[in-house]
C-alpha cells in the first residue's frame, strides 16, 4: 500500500500545480478552452487513483488506475498543445510535463505489478 500512497501524494501535488496553471492561463493568458480541459483531465488523475486505493476488488483497482493513466495521457496532450500554441513557455512546459510523465511511469508500473500478481 506504500506505493499507492506515494502515487496518491504525487497526484495531489500535481493537481495543485494544474490548478495553479489553470489560474495562470485564465488570468494572464486569457485562455479559457484548453485550460479548462487541462484542469479537468489533470485533476481527474488523482481522483481516480484515490478511488482505486479504496477499490472493492483488484479488477476495480486496475480499472480506476487505467482511467487515471488515460487522463494522464490526455493531460500530456493538452500540455503539449498549450506549449506548441505558445501559452506555456519552455520552462513552464518542461517542469509540469516532467511531473506528468513521472506519474505516467508510476501508473504503468503499478498496473503492471498488480497484473503480475494475478
Amino acid at each position: 500500500m506504500a506505493a499507492e500512497s506515494v502515487l496518491r501524494n504525487k497526484c495531489d501535488d500535481f493537481a495543485l500545480r494544474i490548478v495553479n496553471c489553470y489560474k495562470f492561463l485564465q488570468k494572464d493568458k486569457n485562455e479559457h478552452v484548453m485550460s479548462k480541459q487541462l484542469l479537468r483531465s489533470g485533476t481527474s488523475i488523482g481522483t481516480n487513483v484515490t478511488e482505486g486505493i479504496y477499490a472493492q476488488s483488484r479488477n476495480d483497482f486496475l480499472s480506476k488506475l487505467s482511467i487515471s493513466l488515460k487522463e494522464a495521457q490526455e493531460t500530456s496532450y493538452w500540455l503539449r498543445l498549450l506549449f506548441k500554441s505558445a501559452y506555456l513557455d519552455d520552462s513552464q512546459f518542461a517542469s509540469i510535463h516532467d511531473d506528468n510523465e513521472e506519474i505516467i511511469r508510476l501508473l504503468v508500473a503499478t498496473i503492471k505489478t498488480t497484473k503480475e500478481k494475478e
